[in-house]
């Protein structure tokens, strides 16, 4: 409920007509420059991640909070009987009338320590007296800090709405810079679906693919020459261009992984902001194990590339749902599913940390799914 109030207080504030403006000023300005573009591109996923762990972390303070002033409640109903002794004293003595409880803790705090100072308090209730005071005064923190906690992620939320922003009109530019005309992209993706309705195995469409679809093949080819290029190079120069690469400055311009995939054994970084679910080797629920990882994210997270690659599909294959799969190099292959949004095409190179993805409002329905007890966003 807090998560569903917060948005509707975001999405009345939206982003102003000068944020906009400035925004799409500062995309223009980066004169079709495609490795600039991709530059952004990665830095304002890398921050829309950022604010998504922030704003998780503020939701499970918050919701703490709540459970607080939920348990902090039930105790000062136990006490109403002293509080209303404690301010009955007061009113026979010419004070106000007494405020309501729960409706306004601060004031009642106010009144019962008014009725301390006072001498209002007969000796055979101060020992409650005190435990009220205390429970009074932590329903006021609580509810100052629920007030904080909510200022802050409103202002994060508003944040993440920018960079969502910022991340639409990067893709749209991006996408502007695809030589491919429209009628080869969609002949490509009807093909595509011929090729994924027919497979009966996610090696078979990955074989299918990277041998009939024009764009990936002409990708595999061009990061076939590039590793046949480094193969090539002296060990001075590989050496030079492998240390480039780990101080991260690879070539801007590359077609092929800067790393070799085996060498990134527990450092890649997760695709998706979230909870990790299930691990490599874990039970699956059915009876079998995990191959691979299990991400519950926040509803619309932005989903980035965890290595370089170039896309091998990007679709719906049979009961797993929309799909992306990655070539990384070496024979590797990175799978991945539950997406609500695609935003990345057969045959494009992509950077590490690159968006490719958003997840849904919820958990889609698909095959991997069923085992998992979560409606949360999941990516598999």
């Amino acid at each position: 409920q807090n998560r569903q109030d917060l948005e509707e207080l975001v999405d009345s504030i939206g982003l102003s007509e000068d944020k906009t403006r400035k925004l799409e000023e500062s995309i223009s300005s980066l004169n079709q420059d495609s490795a600039r573009i991709r530059e952004e591109l990665i830095a304002s996923a890398a921050r829309r991640k950022a604010l998504e762990a922030k704003i998780s972390d503020g939701e499970d303070r918050l919701a703490k909070l709540s459970v607080r002033e939920d348990g902090v409640k039930a105790s000062l109903r136990e006490r109403r009987g002293v509080l209303a002794e404690v301010l009955a004293a007061l009113q026979r003595m010419g004070r106000n009338p007494p405020p309501a409880l729960l409706v306004s803790p601060e004031d009642a705090l106010a009144s019962v320590r008014s009725a301390i100072l006072l001498g209002a308090v007969v000796p055979g209730i101060r020992g409650e007296t005190d435990k009220l005071v205390a429970a009074l005064k932590e329903l006021t923190d609580v509810r100052q800090a629920i007030a904080r906690e909510k200022d802050d992620l409103t202002g994060m939320m508003t944040a993440s709405l920018e960079e969502e922003k910022r991340l639409d009109l990067l893709i749209a530019e991006n996408d502007r810079k695809n030589t491919q005309t429209a009628a080869e992209l969609e002949a490509e993706r009807k093909r595509s679906e011929e090729l994924a309705s027919k497979a009966t195995s996610l090696e078979g469409l990955v074989s299918s693919l990277e041998g009939e679809i024009t764009s990936v093949r002409e990708a595999m080819e061009k990061a076939r020459a590039e590793e046949q290029r480094l193969a090539r190079l002296s060990d001075a120069e590989r050496e030079k261009e492998r240390a480039a690469a780990e101080a991260g400055m690879p070539d801007k311009n590359r077609i092929a992984p800067a790393y070799p995939f085996a060498s990134l054994k527990g450092k890649l970084e997760l695709p998706v902001t979230g909870e990790v679910l299930r691990r490599f080797g874990d039970a699956d629920g059915t009876g079998h194990f995990s191959k691979g990882i299990v991400v519950a994210s926040g509803p619309e997270a932005i989903v980035t590339a965890p290595a370089d690659g170039f896309v091998v599909f990007a679709g719906d294959f049979r009961s797993y749902g929309r799909m992306i799969i990655l070539n990384t190099g070496d024979g590797y292959h990175v799978v991945m599913t539950g997406m609500d949004n695609v935003r990345t095409r057969q045959g494009m190179f992509v950077f590490s940390g690159e968006p490719i993805a958003s997840m849904g409002a919820k958990r889609v329905a698909s095959a991997a799914a069923l085992a998992l007890e979560t409606d949360r966003p999941t990516l598999y």
